[in-house]
């Protein structure tokens, strides 16, 4: 079921009707209907992966209370352990066992061995990065004594498994999310309001903008070879608005989502192409996942504490485990690498925190300066996408060398004016509106109200005329 669907279209207002009407008041009755509202928005994938949804909560849920009733460390260690080793163990084997057979018989050959791999014909179950993140963070988090394990099934399921986070994320914590659970809601019409406004800007950038950017971008890298150097940069930077319009669209969908049910997600974008420098970029790009990985992978490694060596050694891992989180593809190791090496000036030279602030802040214009490093961070970072895009590690090479050709002063083949339009009017409101939690929430509070209703029926009208066949987004894959 995919959250630009009419099938999600209809799904949402009955959950949201029966929680706040049947649920009212009685949070035990609104945590179950959650709960099997996730698990048939779950099942509406493929249902024969909810037993492996259903196994990792279990597996999670038991291990945390048997760390908690554990009488030495020892036997805490163990569950811990086992629990870290399985969900892994069921990651590596579905996402990953592939990639290594492959690669292992790829190997071979280049000693002049010819070995044909077993592989698995099973195709990802949607979400299990996702959440088996979310169970490792608990498992680590009761490990590290900084929260009690859940005792409550349903309200650990539903951590694991609240549907508008479940597939894509983000990335949540059980310090976060679990508390928010536990606790009373009651109906909050302004909240409700602004959930529905978020919604409705995540499928403007989703439909509209990213939806239309990967028609042409797909066109592009398919058939790279046929051609300029001007039209596949062309492609590189509508891919890097495509997938900032998915992504960041999901993310809104699901934050609104979940606040017209009481439930304040994590943030997860917070305008990345508007960073000065690749340290910015990351703080504001896949936000959960981004501080994930620091205190759940650089922190225990040492994080920054050890001295330059260090703080290079560990940030190359989590670039690199990154990179490879995203999919099995040695073409997402070397955006991983890409990017570690991006960053590495700001580690040494310990700028990293320079743009702490958000750009222009109280302007209505940047300085000549920072739009040079906007523009300066934007085209590095379209730069590592023509590798996250291309089908192969050869395909992004061929890509890349077109683009240095002579070819690349040409006119580019393919000249979107309308897209072009689009995208400056996208731009336009997101930098407007790049103070605020998303970009339209400004216009709520400082417009006036016939106008802002102006606005909010523009978008639907724009929506519903570029509407066409449903379109997965694109982190599913991951």
């Amino acid at each position: 079921m995919l959250f630009n669907s009419f099938s999600f279209a209809a799904f949402l207002p009955i959950v949201f009707i029966l929680y706040w009407v049947l649920g009212k008041e009685r949070l035990r009755s609104q945590n179950i209907l959650l709960l099997g509202a996730s698990y048939f928005f779950y099942a509406c994938w493929d249902w024969r992966f909810m037993f492996l949804l259903i196994f990792s909560t279990l597996l999670d849920y038991f291990t945390g209370l048997k760390m908690m009733e554990s009488k030495n460390n020892r036997t805490k260690k163990f569950w811990f352990w086992l629990s870290i080793s399985i969900n892994l163990g069921f990651l590596g084997i579905f996402k990953y066992y592939n990639f290594f057979a492959d690669s292992f018989a790829d190997a071979i050959a280049n000693f002049g061995l010819q070995v044909n791999p077993w592989t698995l014909k099973v195709i990802l179950p949607v979400g299990i990065s996702f959440y088996t993140f979310h169970g490792l963070s608990y498992v680590i988090d009761i490990y590290k004594n900084r929260i009690p394990a859940e005792k409550n099934f349903i309200d650990y399921s539903l951590f694991v498994s609240f549907f508008p986070l479940l597939v894509a994320g983000p990335i949540e914590r059980a310090t976060h999310l679990l508390p928010q659970i536990k606790k009373a809601r009651s109906f909050d019409y302004s909240k409700a309001i602004d959930g529905l406004r978020q919604i409705l800007w995540g499928l403007f950038k989703k439909i509209v903008i990213a939806d239309q950017c990967a028609n042409y971008a797909n066109m592009i890298f398919n058939h790279s070879g046929e051609y300029s150097g001007s039209t596949l940069l062309l492609g590189a930077i509508l891919f890097a608005f495509q997938i900032y319009g998915d992504f960041s669209g999901y993310s809104d969908i699901a934050l609104g989502t979940a606040r017209l049910f009481g439930i304040e997600l994590l943030r997860n974008f917070a305008y990345p192409y508007f960073s000065r420098d690749i340290a910015e970029f990351w703080r504001r790009w896949h936000i959960s996942l981004s501080t994930w990985f620091r205190d759940y992978l650089y922190i225990p490694l040492g994080g920054s504490k050890g001295g330059t060596w260090m703080k290079v050694r560990n940030t190359f891992i989590i670039f690199l485990v990154s990179g490879f989180w995203h999919g099995a593809n040695w073409t997402f190791i070397i955006w991983g690498l890409l990017n570690a090496l991006y960053i590495m000036p700001s580690i040494v030279f310990n700028t990293n925190r320079s743009n702490l602030d958000t750009v222009a802040q109280g302007k209505t214009f940047p300085s000549i300066k920072e739009l040079a490093a906007i523009i300066l961070t934007f085209g590095l970072t379209v730069f590592a996408w023509i590798f996250f895009r291309a089908n192969s590690v050869q395909h992004a090479f061929n890509i890349v060398s077109t683009i240095g050709s002579e070819s690349f002063f040409s006119i580019p083949q393919i000249l979107p004016v309308k897209l072009f339009l689009l995208l400056a009017l996208f731009l336009l409101i997101e930098w407007n509106g790049r103070m605020e939690q998303y970009a339209i929430a400004k216009f709520a509070f400082s417009w006036p109200k016939p106008v802002r209703w102006g606005i909010y029926y523009g978008l639907v009208l724009v929506i519903f005329f570029f509407a066409g066949a449903e379109q997965q987004f694109i982190y599913f894959q991951f």
